[in-house]
């Protein structure tokens, strides 16, 4: 019994864990089959790691005029699978955090916005760029600046207690201040309707994705040993 109790507060972030996995697999495969073109060129024969956002690959015609279905499924399930993994993470995280009274209250705040992030990452993969702008345009606002204040919450929480190994605090800090520095970028960087704009836009979103699908993973990875009762020592590693 002790051990099935073990396995069930495991399985959470096994299956975060795996979704980080295939998000990074279903869109490298989606890159490879996306059609061409960008924003400001339409003629690139494929697709452009510093020219073409992550979103590029779900709207359903590429820039090129070519259909762009199959990319645009499959970077549809990566985003769903994402944002659902987001949720899920969140939400098992409470888990660790019921004493003191502060680490539970900054918890709940924390999964709380959490999982507005992850429904709003679902909502991005809903609302194709070339087709719903607007809120396609506000689900990415809302994705990451909750997925910001999450991570400050969360951050919060494990320094404050005690059982909670450090060194997740520090994958947070140091995640935070990269998301942080994307946030400013979104809002008030270049617009990315000049070459430069795009490029600074495309990569910095590039950067930004790719460190919170490892962050997420790492933080799940220790979750689920912590889960196992592999808690450690606070000061060192879990």
């Amino acid at each position: 019994m002790e051990s099935s109790s073990v396995r069930k507060r495991q399985r959470p972030f096994v299956w975060v864990m795996l979704g980080c996995i295939l998000f990074l697999i279903l869109t490298t495969v989606a890159m490879l089959l996306y059609p061409g073109g960008t924003r400001n060129d339409p003629m690139t024969g494929c697709y452009q790691f510093s020219a073409n956002f992550f979103s590029d690959l779900g709207i359903t015609v590429a820039y090129d005029g070519s259909p762009n279905t199959l990319c645009a499924a499959l970077f549809f399930t990566a985003l769903v699978l994402a944002g659902l993994a987001v949720i899920l993470f969140f939400v098992a995280m409470a888990q660790f955090f019921k004493r003191p009274l502060p680490a539970r209250v900054l918890s709940w705040i924390g999964s709380a916005v959490g999982v507005v992030s992850g429904l709003a990452y679902v909502g991005i993969a809903f609302s194709p760029g070339n087709l719903f702008l607007d809120a396609h345009i506000l689900f990415v606002q809302v994705a990451f600046l909750g997925f910001f204040l999450a991570v400050l919450f969360y951050l919060a929480a494990i320094l404050v207690t005690e059982s909670y190994p450090n060194r997740y605090a520090a994958v947070l800090a140091g995640f935070a201040v990269i998301l942080a520095v994307y946030l400013w970028l979104l809002f008030f960087g270049p617009a990315p309707d000049t070459p430069n704009g795009l490029t600074i836009q495309a990569t910095g979103q590039k950067i930004v994705v790719y460190t919170m699908i490892v962050t997420v993973f790492i933080e799940a990875v220790g979750a689920r040993r912590l889960a196992g009762g592999v808690a450690g020592n606070r000061r060192g590693p879990a």
